[in-house]
């Protein structure tokens, strides 16, 4: 469906993000990027996850010598508290337990970048999402599966578990998963 001679590259160790561009049919490479992902006090979350995505693009513009680019990053918030990755199974309960019978919004920004053209789009996506109330039991049962280890929030709208948390969700269910594949879609035809 893209019209694109480009290679293209996402620069994310994420399973999921890999899954979901295979998932509309973009062929690309993947590596994975190394940033320590600052969360700065008091800075908004859309901010944050641009900001984020921006300094993965840059890191990544250095490891490839054309084609197109593209970097992520997804942080949950509750309350104006940005929730990144559990640092530690007591953290993935804390965070999990804060989340439960309560809605909470999931921001993901994005990085496109045509090595070719110099044309940078960066733009984020919004995703409201409400949990049902979890038992500690449920919660602990989560984590001893392993799966909320590596997300944001601590937990996967994806898993065969973790799904049953989400109570509903307003807004791009693929944003939750990780990229908001429309945005990307649209964006993407823009800069090839």
């Amino acid at each position: 469906m893209l019209n694109n001679t480009d290679k293209i590259y996402l620069a994310s160790k994420s399973p999921r993000r890999r899954k979901l561009l295979k998932q509309i049919g973009i062929s690309f490479s993947a590596f994975s990027v190394d940033l320590d992902e600052e969360i700065l006090d008091g800075e908004h979350p859309v901010k944050t996850v641009k900001r984020l995505s921006k300094q993965k693009m840059d890191i990544a513009t250095e490891r490839v010598s054309s084609g197109i680019i593209i970097t992520a990053d997804t942080i949950v918030v509750l309350n104006k508290e940005i929730i990144g990755k559990p640092k530690s199974k007591k953290d993935a309960f804390n965070i999990l337990n804060k989340l439960s019978g309560e809605t909470h919004k999931v921001y993901t920004g994005f990085c496109l970048f045509n090595k070719s053209t110099g044309k940078l789009i960066c733009d984020y996506e919004k995703t409201a999402v409400t949990f049902h109330t979890l038992s500690k039991k449920q919660i602990k049962e989560y984590i001893d599966s392993g799966s909320p280890m590596d997300k944001a929030g601590a937990y996967g709208i994806q898993d065969d578990y973790g799904a049953v948390f989400v109570k509903k969700i307003a807004g791009c269910y693929y944003n939750v998963v990780g990229l908001p594949l429309s945005k990307i879609y649209f964006d993407l035809c823009k800069i090839v």
